[in-house]
């Protein structure tokens, strides 16, 4: 028997068993026969079987499917050390679908796919091992972390560590473009490049001529952004690795761009076939001035990059449209036109009705929360990543007159459940800052190369977290409560805590900071100043008891830690960010990301298998009550949530709107109808504004038949 020549097996029926409700109790059991009779008919029987470990490693070296190079940092003994260590440790699936999962997606097959080479505790073997290049104790603990399922890498990291043939670790990219031709061909260039390689590519558009602009020298005018849209959204179409998977993109405007409503006409349904984006997302920077603007249902000017540049001398995404509003305005050397503000409001409501779309940063918001040195001018496929960059100069030769700086981003994420029952939660945090730092270490974008001086620069990471949902319900507690509000506070503070902690030690180890530390409020001390208040303590008593075992620093461990900072820097311009993992939060059986669940039971369509049912984790008769679907939620409830967390990540959050076509008036206090309107939309992202939210990812609409309109596409940073 092969995984080619499986036959008649019993596991995806048990599986739909779990649907079918028995005297109205939903058979959960069932799920556990599935989860046995996989291992049973599917991985027993065909995992490919050795005498030892050395044994194996001996196979999978010679025959090219693991690397050799990053074993040889390690004795003989503690390799069958560390092996036995994650024997011992008696892992197992909770859920089929989390089985299925690995199985499927992570686990090392032979090259025919006929056989599996690895288990769980195979993959996690050689992640900690490549990780902790050398050092056995730390490649101890991170075995210790991601066998217990505390630490999740992402996707890429977690897929490709040590194999030999393997795409890059990192998860996304983000590019700007200037505005002239050499720019946009290297950036498509670029694109090209970074989609082979693995992973979603960002592109902020807003320094570019609208349509119409003249153009010096030539007689005619620009065509504007949307055809440089149609040529991205080709190359990631063409460069697709193989075939193996879509390449994926977003491109990001500024609302205050002249072509702002031509670029969101792109997502429309009956657009012209020749300016529709189809597999392109699309994002909006949105400034504080059109709030304002929206708010008193004023005019709004939309200002021509090239002219603002004439004046200013920097690309048009480098302005501070809401500080130089007025005077842009005064201005007759800008070139300018007037829609209504509130026009353009409703024009992104209905688009994200209709499709999703446009994904919204808070541009301004989320530079005023900026610790570094620098302007924050777009974010990544998922919305989470937001770092700071410069432009880049490029001759007729496509060469770097002057070198800017770009993003490539790579994740990780705590698994909220877990990690609460760790041991040593400080510890646990300090160990998978360590394994990001090595991502960042040995990333070397050389095709893209302001990506990699950004990298090389910045040394950032991304540690976010998974499994809110799934923790709360557990402990009987309403996602979206004051309890919930306080809890994810606390625990992000905590994150937040750790990272500079190891970020420091990395830095007073290494003799280096990132670039610029000097100019940040890291360096004079200024972020630390809400901390050292003290005021960061749990209060109810209920989220002192989930807390209880687990240090807090006091308002003195926050000026201490400020002390050791400005002494000897942090290595790390970016530490946190929460991306909406999807499929990997399935093999640590919680809730994805910090969002509320969907479905108490979710159904999942499988390429060639059908339906797949997973059933919410810890879901029981006592929390039931507990998991309420995001669609049945109350989005403030969940605004709140990401505002606690929001305070203390650095970079973003990937924030999901879930609405249904169909609202309940009872749901919100403003709804004379039940029918979800623009007008519901326009609340909500005002609401986000006001409490301090930095980016709102899609918004899913729940439609009658039962389909979901604005689906993630990003699996890079969504698994």
């Amino acid at each position: 028997m092969s995984l080619k020549e499986l036959g008649d097996v019993s596991y995806f029926r048990l599986n739909n068993e779990i649907n079918r409700p028995v005297n109205g109790q939903i058979p959960l059991h069932k799920d556990q026969e599935a989860l046995q009779a996989f291992f049973k008919e599917n991985v027993f029987p065909n995992t490919m079987q050795f005498d030892s470990m050395v044994d194996k490693i001996n196979y999978l070296v010679e025959e090219n499917y693991i690397e050799k190079e990053f074993l040889e940092q390690y004795s003989p003994e503690f390799i069958e050390k560390l092996a036995q260590f994650l024997k011992d440790q008696n892992f197992q699936f909770k859920s089929f679908m989390a089985a299925y999962k690995f199985h499927q997606q992570y686990a090392l097959k032979t090259n025919d796919g006929a056989y599996y080479l690895e288990s769980m505790e195979d993959r996690v073997f050689f992640n900690a091992l490549y990780f902790a290049e050398g050092n056995e104790q730390l490649a101890l603990d991170l075995a210790n972390e991601m066998i217990h399922l505390r630490y999740q890498p992402a996707t890429p990291s977690f897929l490709n560590a040590g194999r030999a043939r393997r795409g890059e670790l990192v998860s996304c990219f983000l590019l700007q473009v200037t505005d002239d031709m050499n720019s946009i061909g290297r950036s498509i260039n670029s694109a090209l490049q970074l989609s082979r390689i693995g992973g979603g590519v960002g592109i902020s558009l807003s320094n570019l001529r609208e349509a119409g602009a003249p153009i010096k020298g030539y007689e005619g005018a620009a065509s504007g952004v949307v055809p440089v849209m149609k040529l991205f959204e080709d190359s990631f179409s063409y460069s697709n690795q193989l075939g193996q998977r879509q390449g994926a993109g977003v491109v990001y405007l500024d609302v205050f761009h002249p072509d702002i409503i031509a670029f969101l006409s792109t997502k429309k349904e009956n657009a012209d076939e020749k300016v529709r984006v189809k597999t392109l997302s699309l994002g909006v920077t949105i400034p504080d001035k059109f709030y304002e603007l929206a708010r008193n249902n004023e005019d709004m000017y939309l200002f021509s990059p090239y002219s603002v540049e004439l004046e200013y001398g920097v690309p048009f995404s480098y302005i501070d449209i809401t500080e130089k509003y007025d005077e842009l305005v005064a201005n007759p050397n800008i070139r300018k036109s007037k829609i209504k503000a509130r026009d353009l409001e409703t024009e992104i409501s209905k688009l994200q009705q209709e499709s999703g779309y446009p994904y919204v940063i808070n541009i301004d918001t989320v530079n005023r929360h900026n610790p570094v040195d620098g302007k924050i001018i777009m974010s990544n496929l998922c919305s989470e990543i937001l770092q700071v960059q410069t432009p880049s100069k490029i001759n007729d030769s496509q060469e770097y007159v002057k070198m800017g700086t770009d993003v490539s981003c790579n994740l990780g994420s705590t698994n909220i459940v877990n990690l609460m029952k760790s041991p040593d939660f400080g510890r646990s945090v300090r160990t998978m800052t360590r394994a990001l730092t090595y991502v960042t270490d040995h990333s070397h974008i050389s095709a893209v190369p302001s990506i990699e001086v950004g990298n090389e620069r910045a040394h950032s990471i991304g540690l976010g977290a998974m499994g809110l949902h799934s923790y709360l319900a557990q402990n009987l507690i309403e996602y979206g409560s004051k309890t919930a509000v306080e809890f994810t506070n606390i625990y992000f503070m905590l994150l937040n805590y750790w990272t500079l902690v190891e970020s420091n030690n990395i830095a007073r180890e290494r003799k280096t900071t990132f670039h610029h530390f000097e100019k940040s409020a890291y360096a004079d001390g200024t972020y630390f100043e809400k901390y050292i208040t003290g005021t960061y303590q749990p209060s109810s008593d209920k989220v002192k008891k989930l807390f209880e075992g687990i240090f807090i620093p006091s308002g003195q461990d926050w000026a201490d830690l400020r002390d050791k900072v400005m002494t000897d820097g942090l290595y790390h311009q970016n530490r946190l960010a929460v991306a909406p993992n999807g499929s990997i939060s399935y093999i640590n059986d919680v809730s994805a990301s910090i969002h509320p669940i969907t479905q108490r039971i979710e159904e999942r369509q499988e390429k060639k298998i059908g339906k797949i049912y997973y059933p919410a984790a810890g879901l029981a008769t006592e929390t039931i009550p507990f998991y309420k679907s995001a669609y049945d939620m109350d989005m403030r409830k969940v605004i709140d949530v990401y505002a606690a967390a929001t305070e203390h990540v650095d970079q973003g959050l990937s924030l999901t709107l879930f609405l249904r076509s169909e609202l309940p008036k009872a749901l919100y206090e403003w709804k004379t109808e039940n029918k979800q309107t623009t007008r519901d939309l326009s609340i909500l992202r005002n609401y986000a504004y006001n409490k301090g939210i930095k980016s709102i990812y899609y918004v899913r609409t729940f439609t009658d038949d039962g389909e979901e309109v604005g689906a993630n596409q990003c699996e890079s940073c969504v698994i």
